[in-house]
């Protein structure tokens, strides 16, 4: 699930996303067509846990292909057809392909509290653009409400709705410490338009799109959003 400022009406929405779906066969091969498909299947938080996606590998086998041109060359094209509602990523890292369903803001807050966002957002502030590898519970308490009555308890149950849908996951660094870590889904649930409006309100100032790119460090973007 990524964040997505639109004023589509619903029924428009979904139905638009159908058609989508049917123009896949036209750009893609079958063997393409069912990997899209494998992806979204193990895009699942739900059905997979935190085996989201597909390996690189998995991916160059079904589609008989080797070599960055040919595997990202898919990727692209992909996002090229269902960029507006889908977009497939590739998280080197983690060596994990994922599809994100963008979805409609209404929707992005009735799935998560105002709570649970925020944490989300400081631990992709934390991870993304000061590089910090996770983010400790100790650290997410004291930052967010350690003045507050049972505040433990809070901050994790705001927690569990970020790894219930596969945004964030336990880290295990020591006995005694808990911290968590962004998934590749969490890394890329934020749209640059929800971001550059966060930026813009803590800046008190507009800025450029490449402003916001940099401060964000999203140079790898297969598609830019101008272009979808």
């Amino acid at each position: 699930m990524t964040t997505e400022n639109t004023s589509f009406p619903q029924e428009n929405f979904e139905q638009n996303r159908l058609d989508v779906l049917n123009n896949l066969k036209i750009y893609l091969s079958i063997e393409e067509e069912l990997v899209f498909m494998r992806l979204l299947y193990s895009s699942s938080s739900t059905t997979m846990r935190q085996n989201y996606g597909l390996k690189r590998n998995e991916i160059e086998k079904i589609l008989k292909i080797k070599g960055e041109d040919a595997f990202y060359s898919f990727i692209e094209r992909v996002n090229l057809v269902t960029g507006r509602y889908f977009q497939v990523i590739y998280d080197d890292k983690r060596d994990r392909a994922v599809v994100l369903m963008r979805v409609p803001a209404r929707e992005a807050k009735s799935t998560l509290n105002k709570e649970s966002l925020a944490i989300l957002l400081y631990m992709f502030y934390q991870q993304e653009v000061l590089s910090h590898e996770f983010t400790l519970l100790d650290q997410l308490i004291a930052d967010f409400g350690h003045e507050n009555y049972n505040a433990t308890r809070k901050m994790v149950a705001n927690i569990k709705p970020l790894e219930s849908i596969g945004a964030v996951e336990k880290y295990d660094i020591s006995a005694t410490e808990e911290a968590y870590k962004l998934t590749t889904i969490g890394v890329h649930m934020f749209s640059d338009s929800f971001l550059r409006r966060t930026l813009e309100f803590s800046q008190e100032r507009q800025l450029s799109k490449e402003e916001v790119l940099k401060f964000f460090k999203r140079y790898n973007l297969y598609l830019k959003e101008d272009e979808l």
